[in-house]
């Protein structure tokens, strides 16, 4: 705040950047080089401990303290602000650092409703006063809130200050005085009709709390702009204006958990990176004011390039506007944007609830996912800033909530369907309320977002999933990662998540470098479209982070359509699609299963398919083995010519209640892939056959589960 009441400090620090190490500053020197006329202030010493971090979290990221002083303003300042200047001397030299602050007197909502009940002003007084901001004095006084007591008045009264130097500022407190008014001992209706009219100007949540006090905004030269200082008001963007209030646990904790969110940039130090000159793009869902800009223009692309690209986190005013002025109606929240979202591919999202204003972001910003990949191939512009970047831009959970804009290869995949029954949305998930007592409490849900939260144990750091909201519907799970059913058809049925991974894993071994397990994918060019598109959904599920949560059958549906384009194997663990409609008509038909044997001659589809023969048909039993007649395929050779080829066989021994996986690969340095569908142990020995003439060499081993 650089506008405070007269007789309330205003605290000062001198911040550096965390490559300078402290010891370089030999000393930091303060002056008051400005005041208003009269004014006897001087600086003192700060009461805020030289160990209390800067406020904003991703502040810490790049700066520290240096040194703090204090300010009391003693006279308003008018046209004539008061200067602090902080000069640091190093041993090569110094520089100075000055801030300018304004001082003024409460005056009380009334008087804003002079100018800002007009649409020139904005017209936020009408608005404002259907908030609860403007009526929690008043309901908690007159014992609508049930609990209430004096302590709530700092927060929910204007310029609320016990201190002595204070009371003559027109603040709650000194105003309260003067009336001789004391905090009732019965609250019930009638208190606040009955209190003194000049305190219940300044009573309730006003324009006061988050701008300072107005008095030299409204007298002194009032709506003229060419005012030396004006606004002479506060106006920032920063969490500390509503978190002075909202940072207040352990029940006024929204501000609490908001610091503890990847938000509030208290998680990465990356977090400001696109922001500035050259970032216009990027600041509409990036930064407060860039967010702000698209979100009150009706087409920002018209006017992207004059944004704001300063940096300052997604805090409290990124999502809800204050003054209620572009919330719907009745909405408690005062969320800024509830209405329907444009996805990149042109899809257009209204069943979010409020869950419209975290997909306003969250979804893929590269366009549509057929186009990303045809332009990025072609050297084309793939990004609204005119580059050419391939795949899904950071954060499409929008997407694969709603089961949209990938790459599908003509088919319908089926949805989950969080989308429909989820009330809100992300928001009823992920802003769950969680209670004092809880060991989740101010680690997630609310305004943490979070879902998971960390336990520290023994000196072990376990992850815990928070899963009470997923248990209205799902029942007594403890965990994300819960089975559903064998979406990698290995005959395994494991935590959707454990299955999600393993199609993640399978599928980024067959891109470049193919039979490598990757944890990240780019993509290039040089690639063909058909590893570019399974390149995409290995993105788009991987980035959307949830691991199938978000939307199970959509997110393993593309990865094994995926599979299948570039193997031509669409069933896990089954034989190439091809040869299976060639004979069987269907991939769903089970006689066209691996170790099926529709002609039964006991030899399986699994090897006739590798010796290139009908499973159809059967062949000829003599002894130790079976005749094919096959119209000379096997060995394509001419009349009289005898081909004798070799075989691999595996045998293992088997347990009964066991299932076995055979596993082959051509190189040790690639990643194992299945063979066949998983066998059930039988308490005998299993055998594997297969040809090995066109192997320059294999390898194999078997997995047993358990």
């Amino acid at each position: 705040m650089t506008t405070v009441a007269i007789g309330t400090p205003a605290y000062i620090e001198v911040d550096i950047a965390n490559t300078v190490p402290l010891s370089t500053v030999t000393n930091i020197t303060w002056t008051l080089t400005k005041k208003p006329l009269r004014s006897l202030a001087s600086l003192t010493t700060s009461a805020l401990p030289s160990s209390l971090p800067i406020y904003e979290p991703y502040d810490r990221w790049s700066f520290q303290v240096a040194g703090r002083i204090t300010l009391r303003p003693d006279i308003t300042s008018g046209t004539t602000p008061y200067i602090v200047t902080a000069t640091l001397a190093t041993a090569t030299g110094s520089t100075n650092v000055s801030i300018s602050i304004n001082a003024g007197t409460y005056i009380g909502a009334d008087k804003c409703y002079f100018c800002h009940s007009q649409s020139t002003a904005p017209p936020t007084y009408p608005s404002w006063a259907k908030t609860a901001h403007a009526s929690i004095f008043t309901q908690g006084i007159d014992g609508l809130l049930g609990y209430y007591a004096q302590s709530c008045l700092q927060c929910h009264t204007v310029g609320y200050d016990t201190n002595l130097s204070a009371l003559n500022n027109g603040g709650f407190f000194g105003v309260a005085q003067a009336d001789g008014w004391t905090f009732p001992t019965v609250l019930t209706n009638g208190n606040w009709a009955s209190m003194p009219a000049d305190l219940q100007h300044v009573s309730n949540i006003q324009c006061e709390n988050c701008h300072g006090p107005g008095s030299e905004h409204f007298y002194v030269g009032a709506g003229d702009t060419n005012t030396v200082g004006w606004p002479l008001l506060a106006v920032n963007y920063r969490s500390g204006d509503c978190n002075q209030c909202h940072d207040a646990p352990t029940h006024h904790i929204k501000g609490t958990e908001w610091y503890v969110s990847a938000h509030s940039g208290s998680l990465s130090s990356h977090v400001s990176i696109p922001s500035g000159a050259g970032h216009e793009f990027c600041v509409k869902c990036h930064t407060t004011l860039g967010f702000i800009t698209a979100a009150n223009n009706a087409n920002p692309a018209n006017s992207i390039m004059a944004t704001n690209t300063q940096f300052d986190p997604i805090g409290c005013q990124t999502c809800h506007e204050p003054h209620g002025m572009t919330s719907p109606t009745n909405d408690a929240h005062l969320i800024r944007k509830m209405t329907a979202v444009t996805f990149g591919d042109g899809t257009v999202i209204t069943n979010g609830g409020e869950g419209n204003l975290c997909m306003a972001c969250h979804h893929s910003r590269n366009g549509s996912a057929v186009t990303n990949v045809a332009n990025f191939k072609a050297g084309l512009s793939t990004w609204e800033g005119g580059t050419s970047t391939f795949g899904v831009h950071d954060s499409p959970q929008g997407d694969m909530l709603e089961g949209i804009n990938a790459i599908t290869y003509g088919k319908t995949f089926p949805s989950s369907a969080h989308k429909l029954t989820v009330t809100n949305s992300c928001v009823g998930c992920h802003m769950q309320t969680v209670n004092l007592g809880d060991p989740a409490f101010l680690k997630a849900g609310g305004h943490t977002f979070e879902m998971s939260y960390a336990v520290v144990s023994g000196g072990v750091t376990n992850t815990v999933d928070k899963v009470d909201v997923c248990n209205q519907c799902h029942g007594g799970i403890k965990a994300f990662d819960f089975p559903v059913q064998d979406y990698n058809g290995d005959g395994v049925i494991e935590g959707v998540q454990t299955e999600v991974q393993h199609l993640l894993d399978q599928l980024s071994t067959l891109l470049p470098p193919v039979g490598v397990v990757k944890s990240s994918i780019s993509g290039s060019n040089t690639w063909t479209v058909a590893q570019l598109n399974a390149a995409y959904n290995w993105q788009f599920v991987s980035i959307d982070g949830s691991l199938g949560v978000h939307n199970a059958p959509f997110a393993t549906g593309l990865l094994k359509a995926s599979i299948a384009d570039l193997t031509g194997v669409s069933v896990p663990g089954g034989l190439p699609d091809a040869w299976v409609l060639k004979y069987f008509g269907s991939l769903a038909n089970p006689a066209g299963a691996p170790n099926a044997n529709p002609s039964g001659d006991g030899i399986p589809n699994w090897l006739k398919y590798a010796l290139g023969l009908d499973p159809t048909k059967s062949g000829t039993a003599v002894a130790n083995g079976v005749v094919y007649d096959n119209s000379g395929l096997l060995g394509g050779g001419g009349t009289n010519t005898v081909q004798i080829y070799t075989a691999a066989e595996i045998a293992f021994q088997t347990v009964v209640g066991t299932s076995y996986q055979i596993q082959g690969v051509s190189s040790l340095s690639s990643g194992w892939q299945n063979i066949g569908a998983p066998l059930q142990g039988t308490g005998s020995t299993l055998s594997y056959l297969t040809p090995s003439r066109n192997n320059v060499q294999q390898f194999f081993r078997v997995v047993h589960t358990p």
